[in-house]
């Protein structure tokens, strides 16, 4: 069973940066693809970013060059770097696992989540 653990939200100004860090265990890591997606109050959950077990990354528009996704194969890690930080960023950040050539950029690919991070950003 995947168990997947998300750290690093908490409160930050408009254009400041977090990190967000992902464990992943139970499974092999590289027959996952990992996104990032999150959930603001009152909204539905909505993609950010994803990342393939090749490095193939994609970006919901609202998010590029702003924040970046990134996975570390060898330590079953995924990251989530957040620059340029803006209120509309702030939510419930979740990471999910979706396998190997699922369509990764709609949540209902993915079959593991953790228990999501909260980000918010202040105006």
């Amino acid at each position: 069973q995947v168990q997947l653990v998300e750290s690093g939200g908490g409160l930050v100004q408009a254009g400041g940066s977090l990190r967000l860090s992902c464990a992943f265990s139970g499974l092999t890591f590289m027959d996952y693809a990992m996104g990032w997606f999150r959930q603001a109050p009152g909204k539905e959950r909505d993609f950010v970013a994803a990342v393939t077990w090749s490095d193939y990354t994609s970006y919901a528009d609202s998010v590029k060059g702003r924040l970046t996704i990134s996975r570390d194969n060898a330590n079953n890690m995924v990251y989530l770097q957040m620059n340029s930080l803006k209120p509309e960023d702030t939510g419930v950040y979740y990471c999910a696992a979706a396998p190997r050539g699922s369509y990764y950029l709609i949540a209902e690919k993915y079959h593991y989540w953790g228990p999501g991070t909260q980000v918010t950003v202040s105006s």
